[in-house]
Parts: structure tokens; C-alpha cells; sequence
């Protein structure tokens, strides 16, 4: 593991996980120029421990790493503490996207991609981590699901589901306007602070995720449209 400069005992501090030492190097560089500290790691067993021990606000994770893949570094990560995870990866093909989002990302990024990109989408992600923490105090109870605010803890009856952050976002996005149909774009726009059409495929698989966690018969779509939390 490898640090890169710090801006302050407040900075926010980020995780760059990427074999590729140059490519590694360029986003941590851009990085810090605009305040944040990093920390580095090239393999998956190094991010998975940097993570550990340095406890980061936001990772940006590559897929293809040595040891073991970015996708298992994420499953490992959420699994110890849910953070929000910006995935690069070189591949090309839809699916292999979706899996990366299915296993906890939160957004990507396909190679080669922009530094000013880059930068924005993680800004935006702790934009929505802020905001999330700022709206705390309350509870909000839809049928038999409960979702603590504060706690950031959801609830299908008496079962507990571990969700990741953007997943809980989402989550509770819908279920602050329960049967409401909210279209895709709406809530690209909302829960990950930006705007992309391609992006809706983030929003599919995070939907996906909550059935998946919460029951399938939790949220209804309306084909071509959105979303909407149908939980009674």
C-alpha cells in the first residue's frame, strides 16, 4: 500500500485500487489536487486490507487485478463496512458491468476515461453520502418494511437485509413516495447526483439487488417508465 499526499486532518480519504502503476499514479494525482487524500494499493489482497485499516470514504477499484478480481474485493469491502465503490474496468461488455454493480458499486467507469470525469463522479458520490447523513432523524415505515434513517438499517418484517449505500438510497428514495411510479432517469438524477441515459442500467441493476434482498414482490415496474415501492 502506498499514500499520496495529504490535504488536511479533514480530508476526505480515498482508496485507488489499479495494477497499473501509471494509470494509479495519474488519478491520485488529480485527485489530491482537488483536496482529498489517497491511498494506493495494486493488487486485490492489498485493497482489501488498505481498506481495513484506513477505513476510506470512497474507493475507486479496477476490475482486473492480480491476485484476486475487483469483484471480489468489493464483495469483500461491503461485506466488512459498507462504502460507496467506483468501479474501472477495460471491459467493454454490458453484463460484465451489471456484475460489478450487482456486487456492490456503486457507478463506473470504462477505460479509457477522463480524469475530469472521474472527478466528478466522485463528487457526486460523496455529495450523496453527505446528503444521506444530513437527512437523518427520521423512520420511514412502508407496510411491513421499516427503514431507519439514523442507523441506516432496513427491515422486511422481522428479518434485517444488509444493503449497500447506494442500495439503501434507492431504497428509500421509493419508499418516501410509496406506489409513486418513478421514472429511471429521475432517479439516476437524484440518488447518484447525475444525469447519463446510459447510467439507467445502474439503476436496473440496484433494483435488481433490492428484490433480490427484500422480496421480489417489492417494487413494481412499469416497462418503460420507472419504479415504484409497492410494499403493503
Amino acid at each position: 500500500m502506498e499514500q499520496s499526499g495529504a490535504a488536511g486532518p479533514t480530508a476526505r480519504r480515498i482508496l485507488v485500487v489499479d495494477d497499473e502503476v501509471t494509470i494509479a499514479e495519474s488519478v491520485a494525482a488529480r485527485l489530491r489536487a482537488e483536496g482529498f487524500t489517497v491511498d494506493l494499493a495494486h493488487d486485490g489482497p492489498g485493497a482489501v486490507a488498505a481498506a481495513a485499516t484506513l477505513q476510506p470514504d470512497l474507493v475507486v477499484l479496477d476490475v482486473m487485478l492480480p491476485g484476486f478480481d475487483g469483484l471480489e474485493v468489493c464483495r469483500r469491502i461491503q461485506a466488512e463496512r459498507p462504502v460507496p465503490v467506483l468501479m474501472l474496468t477495460a471491459r467493454t461488455d454490458e453484463t460484465d458491468q451489471l456484475i460489478g454493480l450487482g456486487v456492490g458499486a456503486d457507478d463506473y467507469l470504462t477505460k479509457p476515461f477522463s480524469l475530469r470525469v472521474l472527478t466528478a463522479r466522485v463528487h457526486a458520490l460523496l455529495r450523496r453520502v453527505e446528503r444521506a447523513a444530513d437527512r437523518g432523524g427520521a423512520t420511514i415505515i412502508v407496510g411491513d418494511l421499516r427503514i431507519d434513517v439514523d442507523e441506516r438499517r432496513v427491515w422486511r418484517g422481522e428479518v434485517e437485509a444488509q444493503l449497500t449505500p447506494l442500495e439503501f438510497e434507492l431504497l428509500a428514495r421509493l419508499a418516501r413516495r410509496p406506489r409513486v411510479v418513478l421514472a429511471r432517469e429521475r432517479l439516476l438524477e437524484e440518488v447518484w447526483d447525475w444525469s447519463d441515459a446510459a447510467g439507467t442500467r445502474a439503476v436496473d441493476s440496484h433494483i435488481k439487488a433490492l428484490r433480490r434482498k427484500l422480496g421480489a414482490d417489492l417494487i413494481r415496474t412499469v416497462h418503460g417508465v420507472g419504479y415504484a415501492l409497492e410494499a403493503r
